[in-house]
């Protein structure tokens, strides 16, 4: 069960912003679980010259099956709680996050 504000959907439908929790100089980028109850990210890059946001995208973009383009940063540029947008419809939004959370 994923916290209402994980995960928001735009007021037009064909976007939400979902709140991440980041991990940078991971060993190895992939999904890590959950940080109270929001999707964990753990990338190898470090926090350093914006690397790990750009990291943190692309994972985003893959692990939703979007295209780079698709997923932006909105908030916490150096925070390493983070407000992605993801131009996906809110159902499949949710039913992708609630796969990755159930994984682990």
């Amino acid at each position: 069960m994923t916290p209402p504000e994980a995960l928001q959907p735009e007021a037009d439908g064909k976007a939400v912003r979902l709140t991440v929790r980041v991990q940078p100089g991971a060993r190895r980028a992939a999904p890590a679980g959950s940080w109270n109850g929001l999707l964990k990210l753990a990338v190898t890059a470090p926090p350093e010259g914006g690397r790990a946001n750009a990291a943190v995208l692309a994972l985003a973009a893959e692990l939703f099956g979007l295209r780079p383009s698709a997923v932006t940063l909105v908030r916490g540029h150096s925070a390493r709680t983070k407000v992605l947008r993801l131009a996906l419809a809110p159902a499949a939004a949710r039913a992708r996050l609630t796969e990755l959370l159930a994984v682990r």
